[in-house]
């Protein structure tokens, strides 16, 4: 018998026990922590309850991945801003996306 269900996707790595807890931490030390902050609390929220529901730790892996991906791209999003570049020519992923729905 397996501890988790076949058809549960298993993330590539699992964050370490207390990346949760460090990761707030980095939250609330950015600059962006009005926003990042109740969003990851959210995102968290529901990762907790699909976790009750499933009995898999997948969605909470997958939260912590993403903000971490967040936080450590953060600086380099923060240098392209402030260089002035000019971005006008790429088209918004998010139109993109409603597009194909």
């Amino acid at each position: 018998m397996r501890a988790q269900p076949e058809h549960t996707p298993v993330p590539p790595y699992a964050p370490a026990p207390g990346a949760p807890a460090e990761l707030l931490v980095q939250l609330r030390a950015d600059r962006r922590a009005d926003r990042w902050v109740p969003a990851f609390g959210q995102e968290w929220a529901a990762a907790l309850e699909e976790s009750r529901r499933t009995c898999s730790l997948t969605t909470l892996y997958e939260v912590v991945q993403g903000w971490q991906a967040r936080v450590a791209s953060a600086p380099v999003v923060d240098a392209f801003l402030a260089s002035g570049k000019d971005d006008t020519e790429f088209v918004d992923l998010e139109e993109i996306r409603s597009r194909r729905r």
